[in-house]
């Protein structure tokens, strides 16, 4: 009996001990919206400084849990897959740059999806905005990847007005393509709303609204445009116009939460999937120069483009901080102090986060690479990561284990860099040579996720661009359709 007795009190005791948000959100399982914008520069909203319109987007940082160390991937693709999976993305294929609108490769399907995971814990899904992972097979839709209801466009980039990429609408409501008119941003937002004034009250819900916003092509209304006369440049106008678009929206989403009652059992999650694009070789991905050159906003690839990483190195396609440590925030009134979190953090830990929080589960079979990061929320816990593997690829990777990063280039003549991030956190003094075993511990580690890699998909897909461009390397006398390999089984794609 006193043995039984001792059990109950250490019993109570544990009990005692836990959050009383985790106790209440097993009670209750909380709503969740995760808003995700589009290269979003670092330095590019107002409570980091900006003059850039940002009210909104402002008060849920400031009165939330600021992630001053979170990171994405380089670029769109890899990181919403991170979110979506909870898994480096270089475990399935996807962690070479983006998929293409002429590629046909999309998130693998044995990939348990964090909609999925909810779903069957008794949320409702929605999706508003930029889907990105795989359009070509319906298989890869997001109504078939978990949501119960999508709208919006399955490709990457499009243009705000237009909806279109490369003359083709991508545009669409549950697998049913549309031509609207309207501007990207408040389509999404009158969504979202639309879908908060119907839900049912009872259920828990989860929406993620993946805004295009302020992706190129640099495309604004005139009343956007309106608000920042003193911007000289007509791309930087248009960009500060498009985060102020987006900022609208996300307030408008927290008073429609707010006017169903919703909004004190609501978690928030704010991040950018990259860095902005400081380069315009990565602010208008594949598009040709023709294309650029017809749509409004377009950038030639060697321009700079508007987005401000500082006061870090790099931006959108690059493994330095500019590149990949996002802005990000969680707010949750009632369940989360505001405070800034310095620790690091990935887009593959809000997967295992709110499957905690919600009564998710993840597959067995495909353990997941991010950890619960509640308690770097609510406490002062440490990361729960040993070590945060920014990406690999097969000719580069990063890896971050506490204050210190690695970056190995492997493409001749290669170089390896190492950085203090606490004493030098705009990556200006490689100190690999003063530190020896750290780099050795931190190139182990990175080339021990590189071991794990399945091959690109991006790499693998390539050949098929190549045509017949490398013939006179081989036989100068070679022809496809003379004594060559037959079309459908070249290098060359089927017209």
């Amino acid at each position: 009996m006193r043995i039984v007795q001792k059990w109950l009190a250490a019993l109570a005791v544990t009990l005692a001990m836990l959050p009383i948000s985790r106790l209440q959100a097993a009670e209750t399982p909380p709503n969740i919206v995760f808003i995700m914008a589009d290269d979003l520069g670092n330095a590019d909203l107002g409570y980091h400084g900006s003059d850039i319109k940002t009210p909104n987007i402002d008060k849920l940082a400031r009165e939330g849990v600021r992630l001053e160390s979170f990171y994405g991937e380089p670029v769109c693709t890899p990181s919403r897959a991170a979110l979506m999976t909870g898994r480096y993305p270089m475990r399935y294929g996807l962690q070479t740059l983006v998929i293409f609108p002429s590629h046909t490769f999309g998130l693998a399907t044995d990939e348990r999806t964090l909609p999925e995971a909810l779903k069957e814990a008794g949320y409702a899904t929605y999706m508003d905005g930029k889907w990105h992972l795989g359009h070509a097979d319906r298989k890869y839709w997001p109504q078939n990847r978990g949501f119960d209801y999508f709208y919006g466009n399955v490709m990457g980039e499009i243009g705000y007005f237009s909806h279109e990429r490369g003359g083709v609408i991508d545009w669409q409501r549950n697998g049913k393509f549309f031509k609207e008119n309207g501007y990207f941003t408040d389509l999404i937002g009158n969504d979202a709303v639309r879908v908060i004034e119907k839900l049912d009250p009872k259920k828990p819900f989860f929406l993620y609204f993946a805004s295009l916003a302020p992706h190129a092509p640099y495309q604004a209304t005139d009343r956007l445009k309106a608000m920042y006369p003193n911007i000289a440049d007509k791309n930087r106008q248009s960009y500060a116009g498009m985060i102020t678009g987006l900022d609208e929206q996300v307030g408008r989403i927290v008073a429609a939460l707010t006017k169903r009652g919703l909004r004190d059992n609501t978690i928030i999650l704010f991040a950018s999937d990259n860095g902005g694009a400081t380069s315009g070789l990565f602010a208008s991905g594949s598009k040709s120069k023709e294309e650029r050159d017809t749509e409004e906003g377009g950038i030639e690839q060697g321009a700079k483009a508007p987005a401000s990483n500082a006061p870090f190195r790099g931006g959108k396609g690059s493994l330095y901080e500019g590149g990949v440590r996002v802005p990000a925030f969680v707010n949750w009134p009632g369940h989360l102090q505001p405070k800034i979190v310095n620790e690091p953090l990935h887009m593959v830990d809000v997967m295992p986060t709110l499957l905690a929080l919600g009564g998710g589960k993840s597959s067995p079979d495909h353990p997941l690479d991010g950890r619960d990061m509640w308690p770097a929320l609510t406490k002062a816990a440490p990361s729960p990561n040993e070590d945060i593997l920014i990406n690999v690829e097969a000719f580069r990777g990063a890896v971050r284990k506490g204050n210190w990063k690695l970056i190995k280039v492997a493409l001749l003549p290669g170089k390896t860099e190492l950085f203090d991030l606490a004493a030098d956190p705009g990556e200006k003094n490689n100190v690999a040579a003063q530190h020896p075993d750290i780099t050795a511990d931190l190139e182990s580690r990175l080339v021990a996720y590189a071991s794990q890699q399945k091959p690109s998909l991006w790499i693998k897909a390539q050949p098929a661009f190549v045509g017949a461009q490398g013939k006179a390397i081989f036989d100068p006398d070679f022809d496809i359709d003379d004594g060559g390999l037959p079309r459908e089984k070249s290098l060359v794609p089927n017209k």
